[in-house]
């Protein structure tokens, strides 16, 4: 189908505003409507009027935004908000109240259930791609649940970056030495990975579905070898690698004590690093990592709320954009990030590092690129990430006519500076509509809400209170 979008109050576009404001007249540089044709945007411009059938998308009160890209999720945690026991914990004692207590026992049900949340909480904040780091893997896996994330994503219209975690070794991971949880070999690792290349990886810029190569810890949990082993593996079907590193001090004394060098020199040994790597958190990083990342292009998803959320600190991305880093942005997960907005994580980046280092070390402008256009020169998505003639339609109608931003100036930046509640009005991902008039339209979200809660009774039947 195709679509003209007509009136918005402004539009984000190519990462410089182009806006439209309430309080003065229209400006003939201000375009306001967006052509889309075939899954593309064919035309930007102002009185832009109907042709070939095309559907009329009302954007009266509207901004328009490119669509985001959350670069790091646990969708698996959308059930486990709040949970008590790690509620006031820091990263090593939480991942064992909380996560690894719990996901052995997630069925691949409650993981369909589960994941469809996660994505529609990230759709309602502007969010129209998600790379999962799903982690739920062992040595006697169902397929079935990492099935269940792929489907709940096609069921919801989103695009999917699976960022296929795991461990061949408990070392001292400290979720995994308490969990009982048994990991794979890295034969059973690169096996699997292999039959979900081949069944659900595209490899072209607009593709729907990748698969990344994503061992969930390179220090605790996985041997040099077998980091070695499967970057190889990657680099040799051409995927894209991610991991955890830096998330709190634990892991640079364990790289030291373990591996006798630093953990940014441990991942260069092992061949983790490069333009085709990027790591969540990296809170801990040095000057000299700083300076190593920047050399070899690798990548960065900042997840200010959650290391805000586990008292884990602040990255240092300013310092890492000034040395030439990508930074992309990501919610991780639920159970430590308890709103999983794209919006949360734009408007906390803009406001953390203000703080630190002063008014002019963000604008909302920079910090939308990295929730978009930065992410999808990351992860090779060419075809999205800017509101642009020729990019695939990936856009995101965010409704300005509540009366809390009537007073904003910058109507084009409210998203970001105002921050939540944000309501979106319409979502398309490459050209099909996936949120009409503020609902999701590939779900039943009664339903979703009555198996989730048959699941949750399954899975404390198994693991006892939350």
């Amino acid at each position: 189908m195709n679509y003209l979008i007509k009136n918005a109050t402004g539009i984000l576009a190519s990462s410089t505003i182009k806006t439209t404001s309430q309080f003065q007249s229209k400006s003939e540089s201000a375009p306001c409507d967006i052509r889309i044709s075939q899954g593309l945007i064919s035309e930007i411009g102002q009185g832009l009027e109907l042709i070939n059938n095309e559907t009329l998308i009302d954007a009266t009160n509207c901004v328009i935004y490119p669509g985001l890209i959350n670069t790091h999720h646990h969708l698996a945690q959308s059930v486990l908000k709040g949970i008590p026991a790690g509620l006031n914990s820091g990263l090593g004692d939480w991942l064992a109240a909380v996560p690894y207590r719990f996901w052995p026992n997630i069925d691949a049900q409650l993981m369909y259930d589960t994941a469809t949340l996660g994505l529609a909480e990230l759709l309602r904040s502007g969010a129209t791609t998600c790379c999962d780091h799903h982690y739920l893997y062992h040595e006697s896996v169902s397929p079935e649940v990492e099935e269940a994330v792929w489907q709940a994503a096609t069921d919801i219209g989103m695009r999917l970056v699976l960022c296929r975690g795991g461990a061949t070794s408990i070392g001292s991971h400290k979720g995994l030495k308490g969990g009982g949880i048994q990991p794979e070999t890295v034969e059973q690792m690169i096996k699997r990975l292999d039959d979900s290349r081949s069944r659900y990886h595209q490899a072209d810029a607009n593709a729907m579905r990748r698969l990344v190569v994503a061992p969930t810890s390179l220090i605790h949990s996985t041997k040099a070898e077998d980091l070695k082993a499967l970057a190889a593996y990657a680099r040799r079907h051409s995927l894209k690698m991610h991991s955890h590193l830096l998330e709190v001090d634990f892991d640079e004394r364990q790289s030291r004590l373990l591996h006798g060098t630093s953990a940014v020199q441990y991942a260069e040994e092992c061949g983790w690093l490069g333009e085709d790597v990027w790591f969540a958190h990296l809170v801990k990083a040095s000057a000299q990592d700083i300076d190593l990342f920047a050399k070899t292009r690798t990548s960065i998803s900042h997840c200010p709320t959650s290391n805000c959320r586990l008292g884990s600190g602040v990255a240092p991305v300013i310092a890492m954009e000034n040395s030439g880093m990508n930074i992309t942005l990501g919610v991780d997960g639920s159970a430590s990030a308890e709103n999983a907005s794209m919006i949360q994580e734009l408007n906390l980046a803009w406001l953390l590092h203000r703080s630190i280092h002063g008014p002019e070390a963000t604008s909302a402008e920079q910090i939308v690129k990295w929730g978009s256009q930065n992410a999808a020169k990351l992860l090779g998505l060419d075809a999205i990430g800017e509101i642009k003639v020729g990019k695939a339609a990936d856009v995101v109608l965010f409704d300005m006519s509540h009366y809390r931003y009537w007073g904003n100036h910058s109507q084009t930046l409210a998203p970001v500076i105002a921050g939540e509640p944000v309501e979106v009005k319409t979502v398309l991902v490459n050209g099909r509509m996936i949120v009409n008039n503020g609902e999701i339209k590939g779900i039943d979200l009664d339903k979703t809400q009555s198996s989730l809660i048959q699941g949750l009774v399954r899975l404390k039947e198994k693991v006892g209170n939350f």
